[in-house]
């Protein structure tokens, strides 16, 4: 009994150490109990037999992973108002974003037990009441609480505030008196579009104009209760000093038209110099246009992205299976950098203040409405596979048109083919060239399978095949070409990958995308571009070269000279060849279809298990091209 009593006892403490150390128990119960009472319209993985520190949408532990630290749950449709003591419970937490969700009521007052809040985000919702009692979270630093429906006045308490650094309060319907707040650490202030009035606080007058638009207040200038109210535009009356003399003379009046008319025209031109350089700055393919500028910024609001005339909501459209938790004014506040502007738009590199990073794509030439443009998203978003880059939001505006995809960090075939030279240029070997190619034949069959048999990428080019992580290649872009406007692009490498029979790219079918991955592989087998320039400026288009030197016989000159160093891959080569001659056939009818492709690859050699190389003995010995 002594010895089963010690058992029980050493049981009980591996228990308790076993929780100690573990996963956060009773913070993973509370989000299970939050959820349960406020289902969000968008689904979370969030389970009981999942790791809520490693698996978690939108939740961040601390390093031990005995604590919740943050909740980040932009965007995913959260109705109506956040039930009492759920998140309140979380004592720990120092982020919490809600934002851009439906969430109403006033403000949680349970939330004051939150004592180590310090980013709180919650713009874009439907709360209202009076503000919350900011004096009980003394650890604050970041606020935004715009684009709700708070009323109320400010209280002097915010001076306690001693770390913020950010506060926003735009687009509320708060009242009274700006106090003088006393905060040293504050950058960034917001009052805009409120129903303040009085004059602006001498501790404040540190910050722009703009940060009190909208409301009815002054700036402060001396002492004299005339000073002009804030309204945008900003526009000053006659100086003090006038007024006291009664009404202008006529000279006065007219040298001040005059002066109005010279720095009018003056303002003009510069206006006209700004938008002239910023054009060209677009136009010189810099890598940096409008939206890409702004983005790196990190500074730009979804309001100056997005038409509010159209009454545009800054959530994205997420598809089910996606882990990322962010709205576009995540987006728009990412640090980003342009990877390349294709035949529909410009990619962008965006990485997340989660560290997370995404790949967005700005569409341009959309030809299609709302309805269209989302029905098509969710044929191309609910296709799942593993050659296949899988979609994962949208946003649609009247003026803006983006989507998500995963980033893939060793870039493109195009690059891995063409990018760099010399010592750092990257070697592909035979194996990962033929994983390449049977990868995307794999993911474009796929891809017309899918909706009946009627879909169809439309634009397969080196530049859109990434490697996924078993190193096959896996294909992106798909699907956009049928909702954008007819684009029949000049010559260039893209259009180098167009068959003969496409002259609307809307238009393009299946049998076009097997003539572009025709000349894909061609581009894997010789590494030059699909149209390129000699030496003497000559244009010369990769599918009529290989027609010319094939019907020579000389074909060893077709193959890229790396891989003539790798043995016994002679065979192999030509009968990728002849798979390609195959798709770039003229008549479209004549040429395989994908699902065949798929079989002619592997025939070459089988790559999903182990791979071994095939004696010559077991291939015939001699293998002619017939020139089509």
């Amino acid at each position: 009994m002594k010895f089963l009593s010690i058992s029980i006892s050493i049981y009980v403490l591996c228990l308790v150490l076993v929780k100690g150390n573990g996963e956060p128990v009773e913070d993973k119960e509370i989000l299970l109990d939050f959820v349960k009472k406020f289902p969000p319209l968008r689904p979370l993985n969030w389970n009981e037999s999942s790791s809520v520190c490693d698996n978690w949408i939108g939740v961040t532990c601390n390093e031990k992973g005995s604590k919740i630290i943050a909740i980040r749950l932009p965007g995913f449709g959260f109705h109506g108002t956040i039930p009492p003591n759920t998140i309140s419970k979380l004592i720990s937490l120092q982020i919490l974003s809600l934002r851009s969700n439906f969430i109403s009521g006033n403000f949680p007052s349970d939330f004051s037990k939150l004592r180590n809040l310090s980013f709180l985000y919650v713009q874009f919702n439907n709360l209202s009441g009076p503000l919350p009692d900011f004096s009980v979270w003394k650890n604050l630093s970041v606020v935004d609480l715009s684009n709700n429906g708070f009323n109320g006045s400010l209280s002097v308490s915010l001076s306690n505030l001693t770390q913020l650094s950010s506060l926003n309060l735009a687009n509320n319907s708060i009242s009274g008196e700006i106090p003088d707040l006393m905060l040293p650490r504050l950058q960034l202030l917001n009052l805009s579009n409120n129903n303040l009035h009085g004059v602006v606080p001498n501790s404040l007058k540190r910050f722009p104009e703009s940060a009190f638009y909208g409301n009815n207040i002054s700036l402060g200038v001396g002492n004299s209760s005339a000073d002009s109210p804030v309204h945008p535009p900003l526009v000053y009356g006659p100086s003090l000093k006038s007024r006291k003399h009664g009404r202008l003379g006529e000279m006065a009046l007219l040298g001040i038209v005059i002066a109005g008319g010279v720095i009018g025209l003056v303002g003009f031109a510069f206006l006209m110099l700004v938008c002239f350089s910023r054009r060209r700055t677009d136009e010189d393919g810099d890598g940096h246009d409008a939206f890409g500028r702004e983005l790196q910024k990190g500074g730009m609001s979804p309001e100056k992205a997005v038409s509010r005339k159209q009454d545009a909501s800054n959530k994205l459209t997420f598809f089910e299976g996606c882990n990322y938790a962010f709205d576009l004014e995540d987006l728009l506040r990412a640090s980003a950098e342009v990877l390349g502007k294709g035949t529909f738009g410009t990619a962008y590199k965006a990485v997340l203040e989660d560290a997370n990073t995404v790949v967005v794509k700005r569409l341009k030439d959309v030809a299609v409405g709302k309805k269209d443009f989302e029905q098509h998203m969710e044929i191309v978003g609910n296709l799942k596979h593993e050659n296949v880059v899988e979609l994962k939001a949208y946003y649609y505006s009247k003026d803006e048109k983006l989507m998500v995809y995963e980033y893939y960090s060793e870039g493109s075939i195009a690059s891995m083919l063409h990018g760099k030279r010399g010592e750092d240029r990257v070697t592909l070997d035979w194996d990962t060239r033929l994983r390449i190619a049977l990868g995307a034949a794999r993911g474009i069959a796929r891809i017309h399978f899918e909706n009946g048999g009627k879909l169809v990428h439309g634009n397969i080019k080196s530049s859109n095949i990434f490697l996924n992580t078993k190193q096959f290649g896996c294909v992106s872009d798909l699907g956009l070409a049928t909702i954008m406007s007819s684009l029949t692009p000049p010559i260039s490498r893209s259009s180098g990958y167009r068959a003969p029979e496409v002259t609307d790219s809307r238009k393009a079918g299946q049998a076009s995308d097997v003539y572009s991955f025709g000349v894909v592989l061609l581009e894997l087998l010789t590494r030059k571009s699909p149209i390129h320039t000699t030496i003497g400026d000559e244009i010369i288009h990769l599918v009529r070269w290989v027609h010319s030197v094939v019907r020579e016989e000389w074909t060893a000159e077709v193959f890229d000279l790396e891989l003539m160093r790798y043995p016994n891959i002679e065979e192999e080569m030509v009968e990728m060849l002849q798979i390609a001659m195959s798709c770039v056939v003229r008549m479209p009818d004549q040429r395989p279809k994908m699902s065949e492709i798929v079989k002619m690859i592997e025939n070459v050699r089988q790559l999903d298990g182990v791979t071994q190389q095939p004696s010559s003995s077991e291939k015939q010995s001699q293998h002619k091209i017939v020139s089509t």
